[in-house]
């Protein structure tokens, strides 16, 4: 699902033909979109104040959470679905029932706009950032603030837990990610890598990798193991606002201000592309070594020989695979659907069970079942064309990796003739001078 400044959400439809769902309520921009853990639900927030929460079939049935006083940054489910998090320029981080549909409460200390909050795994505290150039730590339990991060250098534009909620990592505007250690209240990873401001961050469910979007126009991947970059991203044709991977993290999408999503495939956390990568590292940028204390990477670091990252551009790496103009259908937004009440209020220490499907909301999701399997007998696929395009490219990818070690080889080739051409002068210069 993606949401954008054109005030609706879409939900896309990946497999066989693609296909775009547009689903009409907001009267402003929507500014963040997230699916529920059981992907039964979708929460969009927007410009026009208000949180909906929708159920994605044909119907466009959603129910309206108004609360905040001015735009909404961010909104975001807890891990176990009853409950939303919501960041505003009112400077108020809000806490919502999903079940019951209201606010449960409200926290407040930033004293800028908040951009994004966040649950952590557990749900028992949120992260969230603030133009005050602050990142705080909230306990949801006793409502209070227990941590605060100071970053004199800018502002976090997005704040996130990694899986395993040990560490918090911010996007910067002063182009810088950071990885903070909440049980050590200390800062560990700190990488510059961008040449802009990074707008969003999305860990990998492994919690070995980071990905980083940015306003350079590139995305950028991070091995948090070793502490540096191993891949530069390029496709997007303006800044990435946002990215995040796929819930089993084979896939990744990106969206940016050029009014593109792409859909990107994973092969850097794969064994075969590692033994690669040792003997492989094409020549691009240099990376400083990173500033940490070594908690997270649970590896020495190399400081003394300097490690390039790679770089892949779609233009010239990769098969374009783009779908053009996919068929769009519009959906506007119904009555508001209704949830059990029977949430006892306020604490989100022992929730119930969620149960959120209702006999009417079953039967509205199997009619838009078998629309899309209507629309889809009309527009697909042969699958032995897929099949064929899928071989083509893995070919392709195979083709790139040898292209890039025969490069490789020459880049040292390169390096061992400057080393002896040096060498070869300093002794001549050395000869001279005993004369």
């Amino acid at each position: 699902a993606t949401s954008s400044l054109d005030r609706f959400l879409m939900v896309w439809k990946l497999k066989t033909q693609c296909r775009a769902y547009k689903f009409v309520g907001h009267v402003e921009a929507v500014t963040s979109v997230q699916f529920s853990p059981d992907g039964q639900l979708l929460a969009s927030a927007s410009q026009d104040r208000t949180v909906r929460l929708w159920i994605p079939c044909i119907h466009g049935e959603s129910s309206v959470l108004k609360g905040h006083t001015a735009s909404i940054r961010s909104v975001s489910f807890s891990h176990d679905g009853h409950f939303l998090v919501s960041a505003s320029n009112d400077k108020s981080i809000k806490i919502w029932s999903v079940r019951r549909q209201h606010l449960l409460f409200s926290l407040f200390q930033h004293t800028h706009w908040v951009r994004c909050a966040k649950f952590s795994p557990d749900g028992r505290l949120v992260a969230s950032c603030s133009e005050d150039k602050s990142v705080k730590l909230w306990d949801t339990r006793n409502k209070t603030c227990i941590d605060s991060f100071l970053d004199y250098g800018g502002f976090a534009n997005f704040v996130d837990f990694n899986p395993s909620g040990t560490c918090i990592a911010s996007a910067g505007s002063n182009h810088t990610v950071k990885l903070w250690d909440i049980r050590m209240n200390k800062l560990l990873q700190h990488y510059k890598v961008h040449r802009a401001g990074v707008n969003c961050v999305s860990f990998h469910p492994s919690g070995n990798y980071l990905i980083t979007a940015s306003t350079d126009g590139t995305l950028k991947i991070l091995d948090l193991l070793e502490g540096r970059l191993i891949y530069t991203l390029h496709g997007h044709k303006g800044p990435v606002l946002s990215v995040a991977f796929s819930k089993g993290g084979e896939k990744f999408a990106s969206g940016g201000a050029d009014a593109q999503v792409l859909l990107w495939k994973t092969n850097f956390d794969s064994f075969d592309y590692k033994e690669v990568l040792k003997h492989h590292i094409r020549r691009t940028h240099i990376d400083d070594p990173p500033h940490l204390l070594d908690i997270y990477p649970r590896s020495p670091h190399i400081h003394g020989e300097k490690l390039q990252s790679v770089e892949v551009n779609p233009t010239f790496d990769v098969t374009n695979t783009q779908t053009l103009d996919p068929p769009v259908i519009e959906i506007s937004s119904s009555s508001s659907f209704s949830t059990p009440d029977d949430v006892s209020s306020g604490d989100l220490q022992y929730p119930p069970s969620s149960v959120l499907a209702t006999s009417s909301k079953r039967k509205s999701e199997n009619e838009s079942e078998s629309a899309v399997h209507n629309v889809d007998k009309q527009t697909g696929i042969s699958p032995s064309l897929g099949n064929a395009l899928e071989h083509i490219v893995e070919q392709l990818d195979v083709l790139t990796l040898t292209i890039s070690i025969l490069e490789q080889r020459l880049t040292l080739t390169e390096d061992k003739l400057k080393e002896c051409l040096e060498n070869q002068q300093k002794m001549l210069h050395q000869g001279r001078q005993e004369e």
